[in-house]
Formats: structure tokens, C-alpha cells, sequence
């Protein structure tokens, strides 16, 4: 049986993580840039790399039409079919804001497809370099 936490205590527990979270410095985390755009670069370089350049068979049809000179302020990548590149894409992964939020919309996000796209964008955009 675990003891039970008084008032106080929760009190002097929160006093005391508030004034541990005010001396922190507010030097970033070494990581990747989490700009909209370096996000956006990292993803367009792991898609192109592993579903096209890679030959996989889910992505043959089709082909990456970047868009990371954006001037919404949303840099995307969009997925079309090869033959027809100015038809409606398929996919459409997109980014904006920093830290980055990314968003990925389209008919293959509802196929079998998706969740691998969620799983390979997720990882590519925090700095993962691996194909899925």
C-alpha cells in the first residue's frame, strides 16, 4: 500500500518543480532543427531515398514533387501518379510553424499505406535517417 500525499506535500512538490523548471537554462536540446523547413527537407530527402530511389513496390507509380519554397509558410512534399504529375496528389505532407507541426493528407493516408507514411515521416522528421 502506497502512502497517501498530503496537500502540503503536493504543494511543496510542485513549489519545488516550478523553481527547479525557472533555473533551467533556455539553451535548446541538441537535436535537429525543428524549423518548418528543415523538418520538411529531412522528410523530403528519407522519401525520396527510401520510397522512390529504393524501388519500393508501394510508391512505383508514382512519383515526389517537393514544395519547400513555400511562401505560406508551409513547406510540403506531395506524392502524384507518374504519368499525370499535374493531377491531384495523392499525398500531401506538409509542415509549419517552429517547432514544426506536420500534417500528411490524402488518399493514401487511407489505405493500406498509411500508417507506414505516418510511421516513415514521423521518424525522418525527428532525424532518423532509416528506410522503414
Amino acid at each position: 500500500m502506497r502512502p497517501r500525499l498530503s496537500t502540503t506535500r503536493v504543494l511543496a512538490i510542485a513549489a519545488t518543480a516550478a523553481l527547479v523548471a525557472s533555473c533551467q537554462s533556455n539553451t535548446p536540446a541538441k537535436g535537429p532543427d525543428r524549423s518548418a523547413l528543415s523538418t520538411m527537407e529531412r522528410v523530403a530527402l528519407g522519401a525520396n531515398a527510401c520510397w522512390f530511389k529504393s524501388g519500393d513496390a508501394a510508391f512505383a507509380a508514382y512519383r515526389l514533387a517537393p514544395e519547400l519554397n513555400s511562401f505560406s509558410g508551409r513547406p510540403r512534399i506531395l506524392v502524384v501518379h507518374k504519368g499525370s504529375p499535374e493531377s491531384r496528389p495523392l499525398l500531401v505532407v506538409q509542415a509549419e510553424g517552429n517547432p514544426s507541426k506536420l500534417d500528411a493528407f490524402g488518399p493514401m493516408m487511407q489505405g493500406a499505406t498509411g500508417p507506414r507514411i505516418v510511421k516513415d515521416v514521423t521518424r525522418w522528421a525527428s532525424g532518423g535517417k532509416a528506410c522503414g
